[in-house]
C-alpha cells in the first residue's frame, strides 16, 4: 500500500500547538480561564496547527519564513483572544487584557510585511497566512463586541466567510482583483474600530457609530469587489476573440492576484 505523505511542517505545527497551549496556560494562571475559555483555545490550536501543516505542505514549504514567524505570533495571540472571548460569552471577563492581546496582534500586522519586503521572503503562502489571521481576528472581535452593542456587529466579521461561501456557488467571485490600497485601509480600520468597542472607552451611542461607520466601509469595499468581478465575469469566454472587421490586439496581463493581505511573502 502507498504511504501518505507526512507534512513537511509536521515538527513546526507541533511547536505551534505546544506554544499556544503554553499561552492559555499563562492566561488561566494570571486573569482566569474557565472550561469555555479552554475549549475554544484547544479547538483553535488543533484548528491552527492542522491548517497551517496543509498550507506549508501545498506550498511545498518545509519551514516556515521570518516573515512567517511573526504572522504565526499574531495567530497565537488571536487564538488568545478567542478563548477569552469564549469565556466572556458565560460570565463578565476582565476585558483589559483581550484588549491588550488583541493591539499587540493589530501592530504586529504591520510588521510581518515589513520583515517580508525587508528578507526578500514574499509569497502566495504568506500572504494568505496573514489575510487569513487577519479575518479570523476580526470575526473574534465581532464576536465580543456583539455582547453589549448587538448582533449586527457579527455581520463585521463575517462577511469576508459568507464571500467565501457565496464563491462556492458563483465560481466568478473568484476571480482575480486588482490591487487597491483601499482594501488595507478598510481592513485596518476594522480591527481598530472593533478593539475600540471591546475596550468600552467611548459612550455607547459613539460606539455604535464608529462601528456602523467601519461597517459601511467594509460592504463598500466588498461591494466595489463584487461589481468589478460581475462585470469581468464572461471576460475569459471572449478572451483573444477580436470583433469583426478589426485586427486583434495585442495580448494585455490579466490583473494581478488580489491583495486582502498586506503583503505577499514567503
Amino acid at each position: 500500500m502507498p504511504r501518505s505523505t507526512p507534512c513537511p511542517g509536521t515538527g513546526s505545527t507541533l511547536r505551534v500547538a505546544a506554544l499556544q497551549c503554553g499561552l492559555l496556560t499563562v492566561l488561566a494562571a494570571t486573569v482566569g480561564l474557565g472550561a469555555p475559555g479552554w475549549a475554544a483555545g484547544f479547538v483553535y490550536s488543533f484548528g491552527l496547527s492542522v491548517l497551517t501543516c496543509q498550507a506549508m505542505h501545498t506550498a511545498r514549504r518545509t519551514a516556515l519564513g521570518p516573515a512567517d514567524r511573526v504572522t504565526l505570533a499574531r495567530a497565537m495571540l488571536t487564538g488568545c483572544v478567542a478563548a477569552l472571548t469564549a469565556d466572556a460569552l458565560l460570565h463578565e471577563t476582565p476585558s483589559g487584557v483581550l484588549v491588550a492581546i488583541a493591539i499587540v496582534a493589530l501592530a504586529l500586522d504591520a510588521v510581518d510585511g515589513r520583515v517580508a519586503r525587508h528578507t526578500g521572503t514574499t509569497s502566495a503562502f504568506g500572504a494568505r497566512f496573514d489575510m487569513e489571521t487577519d479575518a479570523f481576528l476580526i470575526l473574534v472581535l465581532s464576536v465580543y463586541a456583539a455582547r453589549s452593542v448587538g448582533l449586527w456587529v457579527l455581520s463585521i466579521g463575517a462577511m469576508r466567510y459568507a464571500y467565501v461561501a457565496a464563491s462556492w456557488a458563483l465560481p466568478w467571485l473568484r476571480g482575480q482583483l486588482f490591487p487597491r490600497y483601499w482594501r488595507k485601509v478598510v481592513a485596518a480600520i476594522q480591527g481598530i474600530a472593533l478593539t475600540v468597542a471591546a475596550a468600552d472607552v467611548l459612550a455607547q451611542p459613539l460606539t455604535v457609530t464608529v462601528l456602523a461607520v467601519a461597517l459601511v466601509l467594509l460592504t463598500e469595499s466588498f461591494g466595489r469587489d463584487v461589481v468589478w468581478l460581475w462585470h469581468r465575469r464572461a471576460a475569459p469566454a471572449h478572451a483573444g476573440r477580436p470583433a469583426p472587421g478589426t485586427r486583434p490586439r495585442p495580448a494585455q496581463a490579466a490583473p494581478g492576484p488580489a491583495r486582502h493581505s498586506r503583503r505577499a511573502r514567503a
